[in-house]
């Protein structure tokens, strides 16, 4: 059954016309939002020889984008209160571009990590508030326009993955690093003329495309504002944190302990290395997939359901048999955070405005990525301890029960605003 509007489209016939810059605009930005990270993990044993630093550097340049994520999750949504969405993805650009093109500049370890920090804030600020522009601009085109930010999201994490060492070797670790700031740069320009088209009289941009929201009551819309900032008090908002935090800590675990895992199987450092990358490009599917499926589904709690199966065999490949069929284990393993592009959808499917989407998206993002930190921490303790996979991978199916609990509450329909009313 389709899921009922969300968004009158009245008095608009295409809701692309006149606001392609606002699309192109927030295209640039999910680019960007993950350059930091994967431009830097395939250098890490360069930049260690460079700086002299160790494991545990190592470990703290590893857990800083979740970190960042979840700290400026938090503190976003009171930014784009005082300052606009707008100019909250300007500076978000801003600051990506700085701390990119900084640290391509750096003499030290500290240096290293004070300029990732930089990038990785802008980064966060980027998550978001990039869903609560979707809903202002395309609030009738939610699902597609998630799909293609979505979409470019994974090719922004993918991209410079590939690129860093090749670049590297040809032209050194300070280009591969240093050349992502210009994208930054494209997309902070993008957003100051969205900004400035804003300002005609006359322009789409200049109409207040968040006025077209969801049928509600005066009373309503008047809660949203009295209550924005008490996610927290609602079990909408802690169901949707609690999905998104396990299903990232899941995909960071797999990211960072996958090679391991393969290697100590038996196989080469570059196959392990190589299923890395296939486990990253099977995100592109769901990219393609889950805003749609979200949009149509009444309830897409089935969906949940059936990547949580596919994580389960890929886990039990992977700890039983992970040299019998591992293509296979990790192609089940990369469908399994599906409910990644579909929490960032659902967002904006059970909230009426683009303020509400923002203080949901900056909770959600907030709680999930301080608890995603846990995961490949979690995961190498319980290795370490029990010097086996068997208990990391129970940890992680744990993990996915969580994950299908917390579904079974936010993928109902509902609307957060209504909790806030409570």
């Amino acid at each position: 059954m389709p899921v009922p509007s969300m968004a009158a489209s009245a008095g608009t016939p295409s809701p692309f016309k006149g606001r392609m810059l606002a699309f192109a605009a927030i295209l640039l930005a999910a680019f960007n939002l993950r350059t930091a990270v994967t431009s830097l993990s395939p250098l890490l044993d360069v930049l260690g020889n460079e700086f002299a630093f160790g494991a545990t550097m190592t470990g703290v340049l590893g857990m800083a984008p979740t970190a960042a994520f979840a700290l400026f999750g938090v503190a976003t949504p009171s930014l784009t209160h005082r300052i606009g969405l707008e100019r909250t993805a300007l500076l978000a650009m801003a600051l990506a571009c700085a701390g990119l093109a900084l640290r391509a500049l750096v003499g030290g370890t500290g240096g290293l990590l004070a300029t990732s920090l930089l990038a990785l804030a802008g980064m966060g600020i980027g998550n978001v508030v990039l869903p609560p522009l979707v809903k202002r601009y395309f609030p009738s085109r939610v699902g597609t326009v998630s799909t293609a930010y979505i979409t470019v999201l994974q090719l922004g994490t993918m991209l410079p993955a590939l690129a860093a060492v090749p670049v590297a070797d040809a032209a050194g670790w300070r280009v591969s690093l240093g050349m992502w700031a210009v994208l930054a740069a494209v997309a902070a320009v993008a957003w100051i003329a969205v900004l400035r088209a804003g300002r005609r009289a006359g322009s789409p941009l200049a109409r207040a495309p968040e006025a077209v929201v969801a049928p509600a009551t005066t009373a309503t819309q008047a809660g949203v504002t009295a209550a924005r900032g008490r996610v927290w008090r609602t079990p909408l908002g802690w169901g949707m944190a609690v999905m998104f935090g396990t299903t990232s800590l899941v995909t960071y675990a797999m990211f960072t302990w996958l090679p391991l895992l393969l290697v100590d199987a038996g196989a080469s450092r570059a196959f392990g290395g190589n299923m890395v990358a296939l486990f990253s490009a099977l995100g592109l599917l769901s990219a393609l997939v889950m805003p749609s499926l979200a949009t149509r589904l009444r309830n897409p709690f089935p969906v949940v359901l059936a990547c949580g199966l596919a994580y389960f065999a890929a886990f039990a490949g992977l700890l039983w048999a992970p040299m019998k069929a591992p293509v296979l284990w990790v192609v089940l393993l990369g469908l399994g955070p599906g409910t990644f592009p579909l929490t960032l959808t659902l967002i904006n499917l059970r909230t009426r405005t683009p303020q509400a989407s923002a203080a949901l998206s900056g909770f959600m993002q907030g709680v999930g990525y301080s608890l995603s930190c846990l995961g490949p921490l979690m995961f190498g303790l319980l290795h370490e301890s029990s010097h086996g996979w068997t208990l990391p991978f129970a940890f992680l199916a744990a993990c996915v029960v969580l994950t299908s609990l917390s579904a079974l509450l936010v993928c109902r329909p509902q609307w957060l605003e209504d909790q806030w009313q409570r």
